[in-house]
């Protein structure tokens, strides 16, 4: 059985605040919840009430499984000042540690069309070897995602999977890793079960939804029993993130997954 970890940017907004989408989502069941960055979504200017957060995951017992970095870097488009992600990633760490949360979410940004891709993911490879060495001894591990490019984000430059995990084994760290997002893989139109048996231990998280739209498991073209059969072949035993705009209310939205998850 999967842990499943509905996104507290997404699901359970009927209940309103982000520490009352905990309490939301454990009433439904959940022993986990995933948000994006420490900043609210509505107001990135403004943080999220982090007490109210923290008082709310130890009430309901519910674990943070991972979080953002912030701010999303423009690691290749001049002039290559890295500095605020630097000094933003150690924040990041103190707040993972007190929201309990082992994973921090990190990207590739934007490709620079002054490079060749493969000088850009070796670069990407130098930023996350000294990211990985500057919170060495912290204890949180942080996950790359690939992302489509066709949909949701184009230009960036990381959207294959298995380029991902290339960077992942040149950082070569147990504490980095490869978030495997399935709705992004899906839109790519890669072969699943190739890709995970060529990343194998180095996929340290998973999200999902479904495709057209980036709806609920169930309202787009993925096989979900056949996808959840493929995770579980692969190796895979860690949470998994639901990263979905509902179609439904909250709670309905989630049942049709949680009842596949519960036989996985």
């Amino acid at each position: 059985m999967y842990q499943l970890a509905p996104n507290i940017e997404l699901l359970f907004t009927e209940a309103g605040d982000y520490h009352d989408r905990v309490r939301a989502a454990a009433a439904s069941g959940f022993t986990a919840v995933e948000m994006w960055g420490p900043t609210g979504v509505d107001a990135p200017s403004t943080p999220k009430d982090l007490p109210a957060l923290k008082a709310a995951l130890d009430e309901t017992g519910t674990q943070m499984t991972a979080q953002l970095s912030e701010p999303r870097t423009q690691f290749m488009i001049p002039p290559w000042d890295h500095s605020e992600f630097y000094r933003k990633l150690d924040e990041g760490v103190e707040i993972a540690h007190f929201l309990g949360t082992p994973r921090i979410v990190v990207g590739s940004g934007t490709g620079f069309g002054g490079w060749k891709r493969q000088v850009q993911l070796d670069k990407l490879i130098e930023i996350y070897q000294k990211a990985i060495a500057q919170i060495e001894g912290s204890g949180i591990t942080l996950v790359l995602e690939p992302v489509n490019v066709r949909v949701d984000h184009p230009g960036s430059l990381l959207d294959r999977t298995a380029e991902g995990v290339y960077v992942a084994r040149g950082v070569d760290s147990p504490y980095f890793g490869v978030l495997y997002d399935i709705y992004h893989s899906a839109v790519e139109g890669e072969d699943m079960a190739a890709e995970l048996a060529n990343a194998g231990s180095i996929v340290k998280y998973v999200q999902l939804a479904d495709t057209e739209g980036r709806g609920e498991p169930g309202t787009g073209s993925i096989d979900w029993p056949a996808t959840l059969a493929t995770l579980r072949s692969s190796g895979y035993d860690g949470p998994v993130g639901l990263e979905y705009y509902p179609k439904t209310a909250s709670a309905e939205s989630v049942q049709y997954i949680r009842d596949l998850a519960a036989q996985a």
